[in-house]
């Protein structure tokens, strides 16, 4: 399982990489492993601005649906349009084809909080 250094992780598993004040953010493959084949992916909150911790959409599986967790607050400025046609880009690519949001973070320091890769691998063992 793949757990790049240079993201940091919630414990509900998503991912954050930064660049700047801008953020991109998705699910782990950790997280798409065990939701199994992902087969829809909602998210209606573009230019929203939204605290961490809060539901910015869904990701719909086979077998079951889960929440997705903003890691910091701040305003979603794009949703990736892959997804809508391509789903199963969440499975195929996690960490590159496959992210959700970019986001405009309200205070970039907040991403300090989260886990580092080898915190995050070490939760999921």
């Amino acid at each position: 399982m793949d757990f790049p250094k240079n993201l940091r992780y919630t414990k509900d598993h998503e991912w954050i990489s930064v660049d700047g004040e801008l953020a991109t953010i998705g699910i782990t493959e950790f997280a798409q492993h065990e939701l199994g084949d992902i087969v829809y992916v909602e998210i209606s909150a573009k230019d929203k601005k939204l605290e961490a911790e809060a539901v910015f959409g869904t990701v719909e599986a086979v077998k079951t649906v889960s929440d997705l967790f903003l890691p910091v607050s701040g305003t979603i400025t794009e949703i990736n349009p892959l997804l809508e046609s391509e789903p199963e880009k969440v499975n195929t690519d996690p960490y590159g084809d496959g992210w959700m949001v970019k986001l405009k973070m309200d205070n970039p320091e907040d991403v300090n909080q989260l886990m580092d890769a080898d915190a995050y691998e070490a939760m999921v063992s």
